[in-house]
Formats: C-alpha cells, structure tokens, sequence
C-alpha cells in the first residue's frame, strides 16, 4: 500500500510564493514520477507540475515561468514553489505519484495514487 503526505498551502498573499510537499512512502519499490494537480470550483483538475525521478520536469503553460519543482528520490519526496501568485492559483492542489510497489513473490505491481488535496487560498 503506498501513501501519500503532503504539506504547505493555506492562504496566501497576492505576489506570494507557494510551497508545498508530498512525501510517498509505504511498500514502494520505485517511485517514476510525481507531481501536482490543482482543481478550482466548477473546473477540471488540471496539471501543475510533474518530475520524474530522473529530473525530467513538465509545467503548465500558466506557472512554467514561476515555478519550480524538484525530487529527493531518497526520500521519495517532491518539492514545488510556486512564486507571484494570482487569484486564479487557488485551488485545491493535489499530489500523484506513479510507480512501482511490493507485491510479494510475484514481482511488482504498478500504483497510481493521489493525495487528499491540500487547499491554497490567495487573498490580501
């Protein structure tokens, strides 16, 4: 069973920097790829920003020139800064992680899972 915790978010000042991290840990043999998600009312959940675990990193069009997201394979644990924020960067921001798990002698299992979602609220 793999689990995901993140951290950060709450409310924030406009032109504000925004950081949050996920940490993915239980019965994990590899984490490929992690990254976060945002969902606004009455809108699709939409990427933010992923990292594979070779630092290979893709951003959306909308935060690409003020974000950065980086990986501790280690700890398998990602880290996304997110500066000069908007109103239209709140949301919920959720965390995914893609890999591999243990699944005891019959090899590996692929897994995707989500956070429960971490609120980001901008406001003076």
């Amino acid at each position: 069973q793999v689990r995901l915790t993140e951290s950060g978010g709450g409310l924030v000042q406009p032109g504000g920097s925004l950081r949050l991290s996920c940490k993915a840990s239980g019965t994990i043999w590899a984490v490929n790829q992690m990254g976060y998600f945002r969902q606004s009312p009455g809108k699709e959940r939409e990427l933010v920003a992923t990292i594979t675990s070779g630092g290979s990193e893709d951003y959306a069009d909308s935060v690409r020139s003020r974000s950065t997201i980086s990986i501790d394979n280690a700890e398998n644990t990602i880290y996304l800064r997110v500066n000069n924020l908007t109103p239209e960067d709140a949301a919920v921001y959720f965390c995914k992680a893609e890999g591999l798990m243990k699944a005891g002698p019959w090899g590996p299992l692929a897994f995707t899972e989500w956070g429960q979602g971490t609120q980001v609220s901008v406001s003076s």
